[in-house]
């Protein structure tokens, strides 16, 4: 689903790469983890990965289309779901939604029905009409969820979408996640939360100062180093020497 070869990324100005000889497989319909302290990469890779940003150097090949010379083609195919709210806070979720979705071109009727069926789901229909800015902190992700996959997108990025949200938000968001998952969608995410990601991902690429240091399921991670968890695994290999 997504090849990435050596892949390099410095940004202007700065000594050092964020991304450094990166490589890494993604299979399709994977829940793949990108795990890292905050600076290890994760952000800049998902803003690569969804052409928001150029890299300095190397290949992706997503779903068959070259991400430098097809990017038109992979964003018909994917979903962004950024850490920070994509929302206008003046505006009701129903409007947010329905400006996200024209951007997607869903059909009018299609995009109301869309809108009324996926807020059901998570919870969010009795407060579609009210402003964004009312909504706490579970409520603006579970809206920002619902604007990344209005147009069915085959590949969905989240970036750190449990970010400051109460459990039962958080238990929601990744319920529905993992439905999506069961119904087709890939899904790349990022988190520093050990915990949360080894019982989420099928997948971990474990990140750390710009490099992919291993890529595994995590119950198989845990039990090659011996550990009892993924987050012990993960000390283990991004300690400070």
């Amino acid at each position: 689903m997504i090849e990435i070869n050596k892949l390099y990324k410095k940004y202007k100005n700065s000594d050092v790469f964020a991304l450094e000889d990166f490589n890494l497989e993604i299979k399709q319909n994977e829940i793949h983890g990108l795990l890292g302290i905050n600076g290890a990469g994760k952000t800049t890779l998902m803003s690569i990965l969804s052409g928001l940003i150029e890299p300095t150097s190397g290949k992706i090949v997503i779903q068959g289309f070259n991400q430098t010379s097809d990017l038109n083609q992979i964003k018909k195919i994917i979903g962004i779901v950024p850490q920070e709210y994509a929302l206008y806070p003046t505006l009701t979720a129903r409007e947010n939604l329905e400006f996200f979705g024209k951007i997607y071109k869903v059909p009018t009727k299609e995009l109301t029905e869309k809108i009324n069926s996926l807020s059901e789901k998570i919870g969010m229909l009795k407060f579609l009409d009210k402003k964004i800015e009312s909504f706490s902190g579970g409520m603006k992700r579970r809206i920002n969820l619902l604007a990344g996959i209005l147009h069915q997108p085959e590949i969905l990025f989240l970036d750190e979408p449990t970010v400051g949200v109460d459990i039962q938000s958080k238990l929601i968001l990744l319920d529905y996640l993992k439905e999506l998952n069961q119904q087709g969608m890939t899904i790349v995410y990022t988190s520093h939360h050990m915990a949360e990601a080894e019982d989420f991902c099928t997948c971990v690429t474990i990140m750390n100062n710009g490099k992919a240091i291993i890529t595994e399921e995590p119950k198989k991670l845990v039990k090659q180093y011996n550990a009892h968890n993924l987050e012990e695994v993960f000390v283990s290999l991004t300690k400070i020497s």
